[in-house]
């Protein structure tokens, strides 16, 4: 039986926007990775149940690694589709904020969301929400926001609307945001919720094979080069460091989820506390961090890449070259030992 942790005023609030809801906008962050999509296409699979009319809007293109999720062909990206977009939104009664805290998350989409006078519901497991929603479910306690989406469903008593696709989604979900239940899994109530959905038709070891053990070519070779040739490990400093220049993805072909996990690669080097990895984006670098331990990414983060997450799962932007990214982490390497490696 799993605990009530949602406010019971919240959900009470929610149940009342969607009874009196027609048309519904899910969204979610930039780059969605596979618990934003996982947790927006079940919620999408849900509002159909009920009777409305549902769409799902992404700022830009999720990865094609999660195209098998029932409902993905039916994803509008903002960069796309811009102008469909923003009539769905500005037609919208109902509008779910899912898998981030605050609206420069979801980047070119949020001016649209923001000015749309449709009620707007968080649900999301990141520190410091925001106050730009009606209803807030926030619960950084917990491993994702897929997680967060099922409690809020079992406490709505919507989970006879959960079919074998919405379970599907949302197992995705989960296994993508702890690493195939790797990290951030010791929550015995996580695997009461695998337990259900795996009733409810999902596959675990078919999502699992799927989400882990199937790549495209372009990721293979990535991954190849990064480790063998882009990874700088510190012993002393129990710390480790990957990074791909704009030029040296375009040479490879990269396409969107071809470095899916390659920061969590120098974790398997003993004595490895923390690793980062720094992604030259058009006009940032998009900075990942992991760690195992006690050692905390999200103070790193925020810290130093204008960013955040959890202990051991973050990440950031860094607005600079990526020279200036490089050096940032050799400068804060005495730092990190003196302060956090135990």
């Amino acid at each position: 039986m799993l605990r009530p942790i949602i406010d019971t005023n919240n959900i009470k609030r929610l149940a009342e926007l969607i009874d009196g809801a027609s048309n519904v906008v899910i969204t979610t962050h930039m780059s969605p990775d596979g618990d934003a999509i996982g947790s927006s296409l079940a919620m999408w699979h849900v509002m159909e149940a009920l009777g409305k009319s549902v769409k799902v809007i992404v700022p830009d293109e999720p990865s094609k690694q999660l195209s098998f999720l029932p409902g993905f062909k039916e994803i509008v990206v903002f960069t796309r589709y811009s102008i469909f977009a923003k009539d769905l939104l500005a037609n919208a009664d109902l509008i779910f904020c899912l898998d981030y805290n605050g609206l420069k998350r979801i980047d070119r989409l949020a001016p649209a969301v923001e000015a749309s006078s449709a009620p707007k519901v968080m649900i999301d497991h990141h520190l410091d929400p925001e106050p730009f929603c009606d209803i807030t479910i926030s619960h950084p306690d917990q491993s994702s926001a897929s997680v967060v989406l099922f409690r809020t469903l079992a406490q709505l008593e919507f989970l006879d609307l959960v079919d074998e696709k919405a379970a599907s989604c949302i197992m995705s979900g989960m296994m993508t945001d702890t690493g195939n239940f790797s990290y951030n899994a010791n929550d015995p109530e996580i695997y009461l919720i695998v337990a259900r959905l795996l009733e409810m038709g999902a596959n675990r070891d078919d999502l699992s094979r799927r989400l882990f053990d199937t790549f495209p070519e372009s990721y293979l070779r990535i991954q190849g080069y990064a480790t063998s040739r882009k990874m700088e490990v510190n012993r002393d400093m129990g710390a480790a460091l990957i990074w791909l220049t704009r030029e040296e993805l375009n040479r490879m072909h990269y396409t969107r989820g071809d470095t899916e996990g390659l920061v969590n690669r120098p974790l398997a080097i003993p004595g490895i506390r923390y690793s980062i990895f720094l992604r030259e984006e058009e006009h940032y670098i998009k900075v990942s961090m992991r760690s195992v331990g006690d050692f905390p990414c999200d103070i790193i983060c925020s810290k130093y890449f204008g960013g955040g997450g959890h202990k051991n799962a973050a990440g950031g932007e860094f607005r600079g070259s990526m020279e200036q990214a490089i050096e940032v982490f050799h400068r804060i390497l005495p730092e990190n030992k003196k302060l956090y490696i135990k």
